[in-house]
């Protein structure tokens, strides 16, 4: 049986209900999952215990932090054996302007989401740290022209 398959209805509608208003207290989260508040909190600390909850965040507005273009890029390494993946996703972790980093597979290994202020910071970001990550081949960009959907 699969972790998640121990989730029933209230553990699922707790989480739903976190996952887009992560500041609910928890009386307005029982509220809306249809159970007493002390039940809530009890599932509340024990999908936080079990890593069901990892944490709660604020969603900055990055647009106007100053930091809001955001590129994808492909990466293909010239090495894909374990210890030159492990130096790139060390490399990777290092390197801030890169907000996401997922593994593909696909006909390139590594899909990067880049955030910069512009296309020249992007541009520099690209030149000095990504190309320079261990083991990149190659690269291609896809610039963002509009996010449509965030969450």
């Amino acid at each position: 049986m699969a972790i998640s398959d121990q989730l029933d209805r209230f553990d699922r509608a707790i989480l739903h209900a976190l996952s887009r208003e992560g500041r609910l207290s928890i009386a307005d989260l029982s509220e809306k999952v249809g159970l007493s508040k002390t039940p809530v909190q009890a599932r509340v600390r024990r999908l936080e215990a079990e890593g069901f909850i990892r944490g709660y965040a604020a969603i900055v507005d990055r647009e106007k932090m100053g930091d809001g273009h955001v590129a994808f890029v492909q990466v293909k390494l010239s090495d894909t054996r374990s210890a030159a993946l492990d130096a790139f996703n060390r490399a990777v972790i290092g390197t801030p302007e890169i907000e996401q980093c997922h593994m593909m597979a696909a006909s390139f290994d590594y899909l990067l989401k880049v955030r910069t202020r512009d296309i020249a910071a992007y541009r520099k970001v690209l030149g000095e740290k990504i190309s320079a990550l261990p083991h990149v081949a190659q690269t291609s960009t896809f610039v963002v022209m509009e996010m449509v959907k965030d969450r």
